[in-house]
Formats: C-alpha cells, structure tokens, sequence
C-alpha cells in the first residue's frame, strides 16, 4: 500500500497528540497549555484534553509548581526500547566493560539528539570514587569531551554552524569564546580524540573519540570518565588515549566501518 492511500486513514486527533510531544525538543523541556497553543494554531481546551490523554498513559507529567507539561516516564521507557535494538547499543557493551576495567574509570556511549549528548549506555568502575551514571541525563555539545566529538567529526556542517547560538559556561573553566572552541575542535580533529577538563563538571575529566558505521558515518561517541585527581595529563596521554582509540576503532569495525 503506497503511503499516498496510507495517509488516507490518518487519525487527526492521534496526529496532533504526536504534534504535541513533538514540541518537547531541544532546550523546551516544560511548555505550558497556552504556548503550545498557539504553536499548534489549536484551541486551549483541545490542546488541555490532548494533554489529559497523554498525562493519563503516562506519555505527558505536569509540573505542579509551574502547572507546565513535560514529558513523562513512558517516553523513557519506549525511547530505551528502541536503542536496545540499535546496532551501536548491543556491541557497544563489551568494549564498556573492558574499558572500565582497563582504565580503572567508568565508561559510557552516547548519540547526539538536537543540541544535546544523550548517554544510551554506562558502566561505573569499581573505585569508590567514581563519575556515577549519566543515564536519563543530557550533556551540552560544546563543553563535553562526548560533544566534542559531535562538533568536531561531523562533516555534514562545519564546526561553526555546528555549534550552538550560546556557549552556556557551567564552570569556570568552560570555553565559551567560538574562536577559542574553533581552535580546540581543529586540534580533536586531528589528533582522533577530544578531552574536556572540568569544563561541564568541576574536577571531572573525559576523554571521547568518534563510533563510525559501515557506511563511515558518525553514528556516536565512547568515552571514559572519572574524577580529575585520577584523571591527570600524564595518565590521559599514556594510559587512557591509547584504550580509548583502540575501543573506538575496535567498536566502529563491528559496526562495518572500514578505515
């Protein structure tokens, strides 16, 4: 059946429900029944009961502070059930594991969604002292080692259209100077590797290098992580780069990627 005659049975109710979760991307993580609205050209009362539904299956959680809406739990658990289908997920575990074992830190892999770095898998090491799990997290683009590796590899735009309006500092060590971040993503280009140094985190420090596919495309990041006094140049340059790069080269060949 072509999608021609498919969209012949289109539900428009279940249409604009979709269009309502569609809104929450980006940095709008709580809109309010007016707002969406009017980005919806829809009524206030059919946008309330659009939300009612979707908040009684769980789809949609209203703040009570705010009265805003958000999204709700169900979302979590169906966007999980999806990346524990996707290739890069189920091979990615093994060279998780190795890596917090062999670097003695904890690792994770990540996809870039919008503006932001979504983590689809981490593994803590077992020193008691540790970079706990970012999962159900997001991580900025431009002051992660992760993020790094999306602004720097990813050809489709240059690294100035790659990076976002406005470099938000969180630490006194964020680069929030595009010039100075222009540089630095020249330098990740070329050496395979990005390092952030308590740049989104005080006193925590990663170390990210590109996932390719079969069909060369950059398709996510692997990364180690840990706490800035473990975590210092010496160790960075002898022990944790070599591991990383061997973990994402050997990553991207079970994803087809030839280099």
């Amino acid at each position: 059946m072509a999608w021609r005659e498919k969209s012949n049975y289109m539900i428009q109710s279940v249409s604009h429900a979709l269009d309502v979760l569609e809104q929450f991307q980006g940095d709008a993580d709580e809109i309010g029944v007016t707002e969406l609205s009017k980005k919806l050209k829809l009524h206030k009362n059919n946008v309330f009961r659009l939300l009612a539904t979707l908040e009684a299956r769980g789809y949609i959680e209203q703040n009570k502070l705010t009265e805003n809406y958000r999204l709700g739990l169900r979302c979590l658990q169906l966007g999980q059930n999806y990346v524990q289908r996707m290739g890069i997920l189920s091979q990615a575990k093994s060279t998780l594991q190795e890596l917090a074992k062999g670097a003695k830190e904890s690792s994770f892999v990540a996809v870039r969604k919008g503006s932001f770095i979504i983590p689809l898998d981490f593994v803590e090491t077992q020193n008691a002292v540790r970079v706990v799990s970012l999962l159900g997290g997001t991580l900025p683009l431009h002051c992660t080692a992760a993020g790094k590796v999306y602004l720097a590899f990813d050809s489709e735009k240059g690294w100035e259209q790659n990076l976002p309006e406005h470099l938000q500092r969180y630490t006194d060590k964020t680069i929030v100077d595009r010039r100075l971040l222009t540089g630095q993503l020249k330098e990740i280009n070329e050496s395979g590797y990005a390092l952030e140094q308590g740049e989104f985190m005080e006193d925590v420090v990663s170390v990210a290098v590109p996932i390719r596919d079969y069909r060369r495309a950059l398709v996510g990041t692997l990364a180690i992580i840990g706490p800035a006094h473990r975590l210092n140049g010496e160790r960075i340059q002898k022990e944790t780069v070599p591991l990383i790069l061997k973990g994402g080269t050997e990553l991207s060949k079970r994803l087809g990627y030839q280099p």
